[in-house]
């Protein structure tokens, strides 16, 4: 029997999952991906897949189609991307429309990523996409349609306009159970590096299986007395409150336990995937990191699931004033040991995944049929002015591996102020994120489960943070109390972590110089400035539209640069160094992918500062500083 036959007719075994922390720490992981770093093309899509999203009512390929296919998958193909410097390939496995119709390109996968592996390419899988391909799938597995997530009319969540596409329950045991054998197979016979989930975006329904959790949820989440003061009365009625603003505790419950079913079920899934290979990679697409938090996906629990996630926004760049760019989902990766994916088809989209990521360049192609491109649904190939910035990231990992973000400062991110506040109080909490990425203040991004490692910030900024729970406001009184700097934006801890109202603002008795008070983002950085003395770990002055990041390697420091402009070099770029107590800067050099050679530079030391210029910024530079 092949092993796919075997797969599909296997009967799965049941029980609970083996509890076990999923997101290995950085010493934990596979060596390849701290020594080589990822450089990622993209093909993950079957074929069966590619006839139907092309426009025919059916799922039968050309035998145009699969010629091209079979070029696809030839090991000249893989010759070309390894020219290119491509040392991952995110390929397909399984899309939506069952074990029997998705057999043979399960099986070609499996040959696939032989042909990888054996070229010293590592392989990432494409294990589902988050969708049923009900018009297939209903008539190999009729169990499938009590799978299906409904929205509050009871009518199936669609793919968009791709309406041969419904959303699964990701909670649902009898799918869960399904999906299972598909990590089974993908960690077993195709042998993958790496597990990708898709579509990360929708949470639990109106269906029976949700509304039955839900229910369940609040009976384990609130008591009987909570519940009465909360207006939720026989949970036997109550419904899924899928719709309106959170202004009451049932909307606010649903909101809750939406997110919390979301980063349950990737969580789950990892949790059997480690039991076949603990080291097994982990990663799903939730989208990137914006202004404010939209349930069902909440950053800060469902990343504590694995090593990466997705991010495929738009274009960045700086113009008008305005910068676009994909930091705030960098530090939120890094400060959680995830590294994030994101296309990175220009050398501006490459410079600031090698300054703010973790061990990852990016998805630099996309390779469908014989053909490759830019990314999904291009048409033009990759830009030549590309390989100096992919060879500096293979030649110069020694800048980029084993580097620990250094910052003064740490925002908050409260996952209730969040969810239940009113967006223009929540969206302080951006606004300071803003400001301190625009004027280049070294800080990171926390979530309300990180406050206790506080103690390795100078500052901590609570901005737009009305609702707040004893504990979390416990964690901050005891972060002030041992010295920590506190600037508070916007009402704070007024409610708590249900948005029920306190009696008191919970961090009002903290008064002194060590907190001060702001009203809107405005006077952020002037007002950590003010805190820290003045002196920041790394100052950098330059024009708008240049960011910057700044790392520790042993006795090195980085200062990563990255010119966001489309106007030419960012010149004299100021950079002023704190040093540790004891240590002398040896030497300053800055080196780029522009530059075959490292650029030696002159710097001046003075009270355990070392300060320089750097010349010019074309797109990316780092500064390095080797101290003793």
């Amino acid at each position: 029997m092949s092993p796919l036959r075997g797969l599909i007719l296997c009967s799965l075994l049941t029980g609970p999952a083996v509890a076990a922390p999923l997101t290995l720490p950085l010493g934990e992981r596979p060596e390849w991906v701290r020594r080589d770093g990822i450089v990622m093309a993209g093909s993950w899509e079957p074929l069966l897949f590619r006839v139907r999203r092309d426009g025919s009512p059916g799922y039968t390929p050309t035998a145009e189609q699969r010629a091209a296919y079979e070029r696809e998958h030839s090991p000249e193909m893989v010759a070309k991307l390894q020219a290119l410097g491509v040392n991952f390939v995110m390929m397909h496995c399984y899309k939506a429309f069952g074990l029997t119709a998705e057999r043979d390109s399960m099986a070609d996968a499996v040959r696939f990523a032989k042909l990888c592996h054996d070229a010293g390419m590592r392989v990432g899988v494409y294990n589902f996409s988050g969708t049923l391909g009900w018009e297939l799938l209903f008539k190999e597995t009729p169990q499938a349609e009590d799978w299906v997530v409904r929205d509050h009319k009871g009518k199936p969540v669609t793919y968009g306009r791709a309406t041969y596409r419904y959303y699964w329950n990701r909670n649902h045991p009898d799918a869960q159970a399904f999906y299972r054998k598909l990590i089974r197979f993908a960690v077993e016979e195709i042998r993958t590096d790496l597990l990708h989930f898709d579509n990360y975006i929708v949470g639990p329904g109106s269906d029976a299986n949700s509304t039955e959790r839900f229910r369940t949820y609040l009976r384990s989440t609130f008591t009987d007395r909570q519940r009465q003061r909360m207006g939720i009365g026989d949970l036997a009625t109550v419904k899924p409150a899928m719709t309106g603003p959170p202004d009451n505790p049932l909307r606010r419950a649903w909101l809750d336990f939406a997110c919390q079913s979301l980063a349950d079920s990737y969580h789950d899934l990892g949790r059997y995937a480690r039991t076949l290979r603990k080291d097994v990679l982990l990663e799903c697409n939730p989208g990137g990191v914006r202004d404010r938090l939209r349930a069902p996906v909440d950053h800060g629990r469902l990343l504590r699931g694995g090593e990466a996630f997705w991010d495929e926004g738009g274009a960045i760049g700086f113009a008008d004033g305005r910068l676009r760019s994909r930091i705030r989902t960098y530090k939120v990766a890094r400060c959680m040991d995830n590294i994030a994916f994101a296309y990175a088809t220009t050398p501006l989209e490459m410079a600031e995944s090698m300054a703010f990521n973790l061990d990852c360049l990016g998805c630099i192609c996309w390779f469908e049929y014989d053909r490759i491109v830019v990314k999904p649904a291009a048409k033009t190939p990759p830009r030549g002015d590309l390989a100096p910035f992919i060879r500096f990231f293979h030649k110069r990992r020694d800048l980029l591996r084993d580097a620990a973000v250094v910052a003064d400062v740490a925002v908050l991110r409260s996952s209730p102020s969040m969810l239940f506040a009113d967006v223009k109080v929540s969206r302080l909490t951006s606004a300071a994120e803003r400001a301190l990425i625009l004027d280049r203040v070294p800080f990171q991004i926390i979530h309300d489960h990180q406050l206790g490692g506080l103690k390795r910030y100078r500052a901590l900024v609570v901005a737009g943070c009305p609702a707040m729970s004893d504990a979390h406001v416990a964690q901050i009184e005891r972060y002030a109390s041992a010295g920590g700097r506190l600037i508070v934006m916007g009402p704070t801890a007024t409610h708590d972590e249900w948005m029920l109202p306190r009696d008191r603002p919970g961090l009002d008795a903290l008064t002194g110089d060590r907190v001060l008070r702001l009203t809107d983002a405005a006077g952020t950085v002037d007002a950590i400035r003010k805190l820290l003395g003045g002196e920041l770990s790394c100052r950098v002055d330059a024009a708008p539209g240049l960011c910057a990041e700044f790392t520790r390697q042993g006795k090195r420091r980085l200062v990563h640069l990255v010119n966001y402009r489309s106007d030419g070099p960012v010149k004299d770029v100021r950079v002023r160094l704190r040093l540790s107590p004891g240590a002398h800067a040896e030497r300053v050099v800055l080196a780029s992918p522009t530059r075959d050679d490292e650029t030696k530079l002159r710097f001046d030391e003075k009270d355990g500062v070392v300060t320089f210029t750097v010349p010019a910024v074309d797109v990316y530079a780092v500064a390095v500083v080797t101290v003793r």
